[in-house]
């Protein structure tokens, strides 16, 4: 058991809570940081390979991103592609890969769309490529074969770019830079693995963390990284009342390898949630996947049947709940999306159902091709503001500002993992007044294989 105090203490070691652990290490003063992590290995959660889509998100490809903030996430997306290009040669390639990429258009409205979207975002995105018919039929000739030639098609596309990372490796990653970094400072670097936290204490001036195999560890700053059970520990500390969490879980299919890199199709603009969309699997080789659908369901952790009363806690369902998911049941695209996601988990049926989606992409495709990819798909804790009776999209944070925050982040969670890690290091930095090394920072993660340039730097209040 420890008994020392930690400056920083770490809850939950998926990519956010590990990307966190390296930049503390790695940049500041600090003298003790720790980790603690349910299971025996990090990033086996949501960020598993299985349980997302493996994918950087610079914001080129995703319709439903603004420029700004396409801005920032190409910042952050850069950071991972940085950080990931500076290990061994053996070890990046575990981690990050290349694959070419493009978001389709079909039909006249998408396709005057993403011409007008590629006039606005050629600047930001100078390697983003507007692809004609033949041009897509030679990158990705199933998108083309079989398809009415009289149906128009175009495509926004980028062509040698590192596209997929596995979030598993990365967070690996993260923890053996992090303890070799504090080495070298004489820093404790905890890690702690198979350990649960039972329950969160502010107890003279600090915090006591009380654990069943390790006993009560004690942190002077806390940060909360563990998806929808952030919200509970928050809950039972008296924060966040004011927000419920609504988990939204996605699956995926698998059909034979028919696609050379990532295909995303154009978003629906009434639709909070994400596109279906094909990617190379990095764990699979052989096949493509596409995905996700998106069903809510009363589990914090997919496939895992004991977190449904950890649900009932954080869910809070009250007058101003059940107004928040009537409001969004009153957008009849969103009615019919429910509807449609529901019946995609229905054995016997999906298959036949989602390869109309899976068409849209490779209409050649047939029923016979499309198989449920069992095991794959994870959950996102989509928060609910009950005070606005609305989704809060993106990432959400609770930072009452007494030493303890704690982080939700639905998509693009992953690729945001660093920038949402730098944000907490200076939220951490202004409660404890340490000091932090931006000239490495800036070295390490904002130059290399992506440099940053004048032009995507976000302005300050979009980064804090």
């Amino acid at each position: 058991m420890s008994e020392a105090t930690y400056d920083v203490l770490i809850i939950g070691g998926g990519v956010s809570g590990t990307a966190l652990l390296y930049e503390l290490a790695r940049y500041t003063d600090l003298k003790s940081i720790g980790l603690v992590e349910k299971y025996d290995h990090v990033a086996i959660v949501n960020s598993h390979g299985r349980n997302n889509s493996q994918t950087i998100h610079y914001g080129d490809i995703e319709t439903n991103y603004t420029l700004d903030k396409a801005r920032v996430t190409k910042r952050t997306a850069g950071m991972v592609v940085n950080f990931a290009t500076k290990l061994p040669p053996e070890e990046r390639d575990r981690v990050v890969f290349r694959y070419s990429k493009m978001v389709l258009g079909v039909g006249d409205k998408e396709c005057e769309f993403l011409r007008t979207r590629h006039d606005r975002f050629k600047e930001l995105f100078p390697n983003l490529k507007l692809l004609e018919r033949a041009e897509i039929a030679e990158l990705e000739p199933n998108l083309v074969e079989g398809r009415r030639k009289e149906e128009p098609i175009v495509a926004l596309g980028a062509l040698d770019e590192y596209s997929a990372v596995n979030y598993t490796t990365l967070s690996e990653a993260f923890v053996d830079q992090a303890q070799k970094s504090a080495a070298a400072k004489h820093m404790r670097c905890d890690v702690f693995l198979s350990t649960a936290v039972e329950r969160i204490v502010e107890e003279d001036g600090c915090f006591k963390v009380r654990t069943p195999n390790q006993g009560t560890l004690t942190a002077r700053y806390v940060v909360v990284s563990a998806g929808g059970h952030s919200l509970l520990f928050a809950h039972q500390m008296g924060y966040g009342l004011d927000k419920s969490c609504l988990p939204m879980a996605g699956s995926f299919y698998f059909t034979p390898k028919v696609l050379n890199g990532k295909v995303y199709t154009v978003q629906n603009e009434n639709l909070p949630f994400a596109a279906v969309h094909g990617d190379p699997d990095v764990l699979v080789g052989d096949k493509t996947r596409f995905g996700p659908t998106a069903l809510m369901l009363p589990l914090l952790e997919r496939y895992n049947g004991k977190t449904f009363f950890d649900f009932l806690k954080v869910l809070r369902l009250d007058q101003n709940v059940v107004k928040a998911l009537w409001e969004l049941l009153k957008v009849r695209d969103i009615r019919h999306y429910i509807f449609k996601n529901f019946l995609y988990e229905v054995p016997i049926l999906r298959e036949r159902l989602f390869l109309k989606d899976i068409q849209k992409i490779v209409p050649s495709l047939t029923a016979k091709e499309v198989s449920f990819a069992k095991g794959f798909g994870g959950v996102r804790p989509q928060l609910i503001d009950k005070t606005r009776h609305k989704l809060v999209m993106g990432e959400a944070k609770i930072n009452p500002g007494t030493g303890i925050v704690f982080n939700m982040t639905p998509s693009p969670g992953g690729t945001s993992c660093l920038g949402n890690a730098e944000k907490d290091m200076y939220l951490a930095r202004d409660f404890l007044g340490f000091a932090i090394d931006t000239e490495a920072f800036e070295r390490d993660l904002l130059s290399g294989e992506m440099p940053l340039t004048e032009l995507e730097r976000p302005e300050a209040s979009s980064l804090m």
